[in-house]
């Protein structure tokens, strides 16, 4: 079993298959995922990977992770999660993600936070039908409708499908389809919507209901620290 990655969620934009076809696609970026730590059976009872993405300064960090990040030799990250493998899943602490980690094609499961659209009537928040729209009913056609009973039991009860807050909740899309990956830009394009905002994170893993392609890199794709470093050091020259 991989690991899954942490993308920031850039925005939507269209492709034209060969067909001429419009393919619409959600673009996700790798924005500086790294393996911040280690999580094994002997020591902790589990095995797993935790990421971290995204930077972060380090006075808004608190101790405890600040100390995490100096052990592991990364920066600091602004969301940090953990993804559960196999043995021969896990990778060296530092590592870090590209875009050919996943393979145009391929099916993956990403997790996310939806949009918060604030306080909602039950025909938004509920999908209900609503009061008639003609005789007989005055100014009330989305009003919710009789929510209890008559003197027995004479309440509402809880959890009753009523007006209230809608969306910020963690939803998980499954089966969508990685169109194609750029690893220059560290960008992979999904087709369709993904859950969440722009520029909020989320998590992309390998589709746990369909087959992982033969193509896909095992454990991963990624990159070593020093290599990235390598790739660094040119640039940082050239300045």
């Amino acid at each position: 079993m991989r690991t899954g990655v942490i993308a920031k969620k850039l925005g939507m934009t269209r492709f034209f298959d060969e067909a001429g076809g419009h393919v619409p696609v959600t673009v996700l970026s790798l924005d500086g995922c790294q393996v911040t730590g280690q999580r094994t059976q002997d020591k902790d009872g589990y095995v797993a990977l935790q990421l971290g993405a995204g930077a972060k300064k380090a006075k808004n960090t608190n101790q405890a992770q600040r100390g995490q990040f100096a052990k592991a030799l990364v920066e600091p990250k602004r969301i940090v999660a953990e993804f559960r493998v196999d043995e021969a899943g896990l990778i060296d602490v530092g590592a870090e993600f590209t875009a050919d980690h996943f393979v145009p094609g391929q099916m993956v499961d990403i997790q996310g936070v939806t949009i918060g659209k604030g306080f909602a009537g039950g025909m938004k928040r509920w999908n209900f039908g609503g009061l008639r729209a003609t005789h007989g009913v005055s100014l009330s056609h989305r009003a919710l409708g009789s929510t209890g009973q008559r003197q027995d039991p004479g309440k509402t009860f809880k959890g009753k499908k009523m007006g209230g807050h809608l969306g910020v909740e963690t939803v998980t899309t499954q089966n969508l389809t990685v169109v194609r990956v750029d690893v220059e830009r560290g960008l992979i394009m999904i087709k369709g919507a993904v859950p969440g905002s722009e520029g909020s994170y989320v998590k992309v893993s390998d589709a746990i209901k369909k087959a992982l392609p033969a193509g896909a890199p095992t454990p991963g794709g990624f990159r070593k620290a020093g290599e990235a470093q390598a790739e660094a050091a040119p640039a940082e020259g050239a300045e």
